[in-house]
């Protein structure tokens, strides 16, 4: 599916060696939606006919996820980024711990598996270390449509209830609108018995493509992107073809990019609606855009501080709050950027300091003073989107930086030094014999006869 490396030592030894304050300049092909294309992946498992699935990043966390579909029996076929998916023959299963433990969007599965099989059982799921993230709201909802469920030492053990053929259509009323477990609900209602109502939804993006594919397979889910979701159950989904959405956040962090870098580029093809919080607060802080038809262009320009505060969509999303806090850190002014999704998703601050920025932090509130330039750093990216930001930060500082924390990055770009490079940025991914650890992060040294240089990949 995707080249990676099992040895996540070798994964660790490279990095990204960037030279900063470089301009870049042309078009940006935007991949498929990582998240999108992991939860259509977990549908999938809703039928025993073949969905074809175009549009798929070639990712690590794609990689991961296709891993789980085969271990359950699942067969996958794919070319170039297109997957073709039978889930005909599949064997209900424990899945392992090894598999589960790096991808929460592993758990997505357990909706699909419930309602299609009647059981499932699930190790509770892993991913970055961005904070608690909590799957109270999937267990309360499948219980709400009738399923029984114990938590056998980290494992998600469902069932349905005794003499029950089916899951049966509910009422449910989310504490918070979670993207996880909306999408967990919507696939477990689709074959469920009756009506299902789930109130408080979450309405990203990438729930409105699992709702339009799952039409296409037969469901009927109505008001898809609304606070509240009606599904009708039926007996049984077919195959389809599905093209997954555009990447919002990969585009977003090349507009970020731009901006940093006072550069011109266009962005192909995306959806604009679901970037308007994002370009909103780009042009705020003094760039230029314009919109025209799946593709929108930015004219950066002198970077003037303001303040933002992660939201549920159509808010600013908390996956471009590391990267734009990079912008901030260059910005004409004060500014002060809020984090309300995640407790933990300020691991990039003590970076950015580390390379010459003013961010002070308090209760997921960060205070950033701008300054006029940042200096070259080695640094280890701690989770995908930090590792994001500190690349937008190397770019705007003015010497050479080494990135390291690839096996994060790699999760949610693809080929994003090399889209970097192909706009004029001197960016190569290198790989060392001594491996850095993220516990001695801040150390700015590198031996250079320890370091061959490879091809961007």
């Amino acid at each position: 599916m995707v080249c990676v490396s099992n040895n996540k030592s070798y994964l660790k030894s490279q990095h990204l060696k960037i030279i900063g304050q470089k301009t870049l300049r042309g078009k940006v092909k935007i991949s498929g939606a990582k998240n999108s294309a992991l939860v259509l992946l977990a549908a999938s498992l809703l039928t025993d006919e073949k969905i074809i699935l175009d549009n798929v990043p070639l990712l690590t966390d794609i990689e991961k996820m296709g891993n789980i579909l085969k271990n359950l029996g699942v067969k996958l076929h794919t070319k170039d980024h297109q997957l073709i998916i039978d889930s005909k023959n599949i064997s209900i299963q424990e899945l392992p711990y090894e598999l589960v433990n790096g991808l929460r969007a592993s758990f997505f599965c357990i909706g699909a598996l419930l309602t299609r099989f009647g059981e499932a059982s699930i190790p509770l799921p892993g991913g970055c270390n961005i904070g608690e993230r909590p799957i109270n709201e999937h267990i309360n909802g499948l219980r709400a449509l009738g399923a029984e469920i114990i938590i056998d030492r980290d494992v998600v053990k469902a069932k349905l209830v005794e003499k029950k053929s089916k899951l049966f259509g509910a009422n449910i009323k989310l504490n918070c609108p979670s993207v996880g477990a909306t999408e967990t609900l919507i696939m477990a209602a689709c074959l469920a018995e009756g009506r299902t109502v789930i109130e408080n939804a979450a309405r990203e993006p990438e729930i409105q493509d699992l709702c339009q594919m799952l039409n296409k397979m037969g469901a009927k889910i109505y008001d898809s992107g609304k606070e509240k979701i009606i599904i009708d159950g039926v007996q049984k989904l077919h195959g389809c073809t599905h093209k997954v959405i555009p990447d919002r956040i990969e585009a977003g962090t090349f507009l970020i990019a731009a901006a940093a870098t006072s550069s011109s580029i266009t962005v192909s093809p995306v959806i604009p609606n679901h970037l308007e919080a994002v370009l909103n607060k780009l042009e705020e802080s003094g760039s230029k855009i314009i919109i025209k038809g799946n593709s929108v262009s930015i004219k950066g320009h002198k970077i003037k501080a303001v303040d933002i505060e992660t939201a549920p969509f159509p808010g600013f999303p908390t996956d471009l709050q590391a990267p734009f806090m990079a912008l901030m850190t260059i910005a004409k002014g004060s500014s002060k950027i809020t984090e309300t999704i995640f407790e933990n998703r300020m691991n990039h601050v003590d970076l950015l300091n580390q390379m010459g920025s003013s961010i002070t932090l308090k209760d997921n509130i960060a205070h950033i003073n701008g300054v006029k330039k940042l200096r070259g750093m080695t640094l280890v990216g701690l989770d995908l989107r930090s590792s994001a930001a500190l690349i937008i930060a190397a770019l705007t500082s003015k010497s050479v930086s080494y990135v390291y924390g690839l096996e994060h990055l790699d999760r949610g770009y693809e080929n994003f030094e090399q889209k970097l490079s192909k706009l004029g940025i001197e960016i190569k991914r290198q790989i060392t014999k001594s491996i850095i650890s993220e516990s001695n992060y801040h150390n700015s040294t590198l031996n250079n006869k320890d370091v061959t240089e490879i091809r961007a990949a």
